[in-house]
């Protein structure tokens, strides 16, 4: 399983609130003495209230008796539990928090209690919660500074599972709960750093997994019983637990061995045999078998979009998912008695909406409507997927959005829009942000440069110990391209992006000084050394994996780590910025923000610094995020597009605390 240090919290589902009256902006006319010319379409103009007014909402357990179902939705500014009928109607609150958002985990398999998670505003220290029957709430995981995660339920339906670094802050165990007295037993002390992966139905089984490198995972089979720990894969190689067979006889596992993308094999416990069983194109990216094992879905990283096949595991065929129109599914999810299945369905043009569909009359009914009703579907836009050649003609996938009022006699300004990482990809999902500047006349290209997952292993271990330098040459390439088509303003181009994304933003501001014309850095490293010395505890098992991608902050690599560090080298900085940042953030530290703006201010550059009091790695309260893109987009607009309102004067820099 590839992995990410520094993943981005993706804009894709923070969508948002507030009812404003929506501008006309009307586009000029195709001269007439230029008839080979594209006429450009006429599209409203939307406030951030209003593009962020498009309800985001995740999960959907079904209750024992499937009359509803469990979802999150961040309608009230920011997450909370809700519940909605099976049959269709109104969402009903569950909880009403108004600090910390709450995400629904699940209802109880047998009554409609219910387990949830928080943190405190962005520290990533997750607890587990219990919403009783008669509406009172429990932490179940109460100890301080100590994270739990959710990891399955057990098969007699009387007891969970979850993990917690309660007993060593570096390292996750694995305990079991039951619903008496809610006393946690711990089940397996993980002495030596693995990550913790599916446990068999007869609990006897367990999956562990232990990073070589970012790409390459060694998988093992725990007995639980004996303590005897077995290796499933047989070679170097990328590894991932994915589900046991119902009956505990079989582990299922991705791999890439012998191979550019992951597929499934099934490793039988008693024979110690292996076997392919599905292989495709791309990555396949996760696969699990439903409660009673009729069906097995599987999930494909197909051209940077879920492609999802649920198979009759008797049969082996796949089962028809309903089509819905320009809108592909993203997600499913099964009732236990396995007769309704929960969906996700939307598109890079528009939020994904929830959908029940009836496995045995086919019947599919849409629950929840997610788009603004204030917001014409038609003057969203359609991603488009390109490819152009970098530097050294690697060819280099990106996502472009081009706004509709754009053509050749109307040309805009564009933006570099960079994924977090290193090892993230930008994908086709539908984005508010990335909207809401194109609505507001910004071309997007959203590069996924050497480095990116979902193109295969040797493309992603491309920028293994090469970051700020090739990467970022894709990023530059990536602004050539867009120079090159007829509806951009070459002159006109920033670069942006969030967490890697924020640090790839201010390498082309420092090393590539003149590329581009503005940098938008959301929580972006500039000291690599400090990053990772300070990298969060719980990620110890994963440490020494990054140190060989990235480099060891504590070796000789720190001399390179000092050298593609931006805050080392902030005297380069020539041209406008604008960084975001939230002061709980565990991975990279407000000091990071801090100390690149008081770097930068130094050359006379203006500055414009957001720190958010109550936001960690990405912003998720609504009234955040209205402020953090409503402001990046001002500063656009005097920057980049130069045609609003009044520059800062050279050096001053615009600092709030949200």
């Amino acid at each position: 399983m590839k992995r990410t240090l520094l993943k981005c919290m993706p804009v894709k589902g923070l969508a948002m609130i507030a009812s404003i009256t929506m501008i006309a902006w009307s586009c000029k006319e195709t001269p007439k003495e230029n008839p080979d010319a594209a006429i450009t379409k006429t599209v409203k103009s939307y406030t951030i209230e209003q593009m962020m007014d498009n309800e985001a909402i995740g999960g959907g357990s079904f209750s024992p008796d499937n009359s509803k179902l469990l979802i999150s939705s961040n309608r009230s500014g920011i997450y909370n539990m809700y519940t909605i009928s099976t049959e269709g109607g109104e969402m009903m609150p569950v909880t009403e928090s108004d600090s910390s958002s709450v995400f629904a985990i699940s209802y109880f398999p047998k009554d409609e209690r219910m387990l949830f998670r928080m943190d405190g505003n962005g520290d990533e220290i997750y607890h587990i919660y219990l919403r009783n029957l008669n509406g009172s709430i429990t932490d179940l995981t109460p100890e301080e500074g100590a994270r739990a995660s959710f990891h399955a339920w057990a098969a007699d339906k009387k007891s969970f599972f979850f993990t917690s670094n309660k007993r060593d802050a570096r390292y996750m165990d694995l305990y079991q709960m039951d619903f008496l007295d809610y006393r946690p037993q711990l089940i397996y002390q993980n002495n030596e750093g693995y990550d913790i992966g599916p446990i068999s139905k007869d609990q006897k089984y367990l999956a562990l997994s232990k990073s070589l490198n970012t790409n390459d995972v060694n998988l093992f089979l725990q007995n639980l019983e004996t303590g005897e720990k077995t290796q499933i894969n047989e070679a170097q190689s990328a590894n991932s637990g994915q589900d046991f067979t119902p009956d505990s006889g079989a582990l299922y596992y991705t791999t890439d061995l012998d191979s550019e993308f992951s597929y499934v094999m099934k490793y039988d416990i008693q024979s110690g045999e292996r076997s392919k069983v599905m292989e495709r194109d791309w990555d396949i990216m996760g696969s699990y078998f439903t409660e009673n094992g009729t069906y097995q879905v599987t999930y494909i990283n197909e051209d940077a979009k879920n492609v999802i096949a649920v198979t009759e595991t008797a049969t082996g065929t796949n089962i028809d998912l309903p089509s819905l129109p320009n809108m592909d599914i993203t997600n499913v999810g099964f009732s236990d008695d396995e007769k309704l299945m929960s969906l996700y369905a939307g598109g890079s043009q528009t939020p994904s909406n929830l959908y029940v569909y009836d496995l045995e009359t086919k019947e599919l009914k849409q629950l929840t409507n997610v788009l603004n009703p204030e917001i014409e579907p038609s003057d969203l836009v359609s991603a488009e997927v390109i490819r152009y050649k970098s530097f050294d003609g690697m060819e280099i996938p990106a996502i472009y959005y081009k706004p509709h009022q754009a053509s050749e006699t109307n040309k805009v300004p564009a933006l570099v829009w960079v994924h977090g990482g290193p090892g993230g990809q930008s994908r086709q999902n539908f984005s508010s942000f990335i909207q809401y500047l194109v609505n507001h006349g910004y071309a997007v290209l959203a590069v996924n440069n050497r480095g990116s997952s979902g193109y295969g292993k040797s493309f992603y271990k491309m920028d293994d110990l090469n970051h700020g330098d090739k990467d970022l040459k894709d990023c530059v390439e990536g602004k050539n391209w867009l120079a090159n088509q007829p509806e951009i303003d070459g002159d006109k181009i920033g670069i942006i992006g969030g967490s890697y994304g924020g640090y790839m933003t201010m390498a082309a501001l420092t090393y590539t000084p003149e590329e581009f014309a503005v940098g938008v850095n959301l929580f972006g490293v500039t000291n690599w050394i400090r990053t990772l010395r300070s990298i969060p505890p719980w990620w110890e098992s994963f440490k020494d994996a990054l140190y060989l991608e990235l480099g060891d902050p504590n070796s000789a690599d720190s001399v390179r780590l000092k050298a593609i560090s931006p805050l080392f080298h902030t005297d380069k900085v020539t041209k406008p910025l604008i960084v975001l940042q939230g002061s709980k953030d565990p991975r990279v530290l407000q000091v990071e923000s801090d100390e690149i703006v008081a770097g930068v201010k130094k050359n006379g550059v203006p500055v414009e610094y957001v720190l958010f009091e109550d936001e960690g790695h990405g912003f998720v309260k609504k009234e955040n995020q209205i402020e953090a893109y409503s402001r990046v987009l001002q500063f656009l607009d005097v920057y980049l597009k130069g045609d609003a309102g009044t520059p800062i004067e050279d050096g001053e820099s615009m600092e709030s605390d949200i």
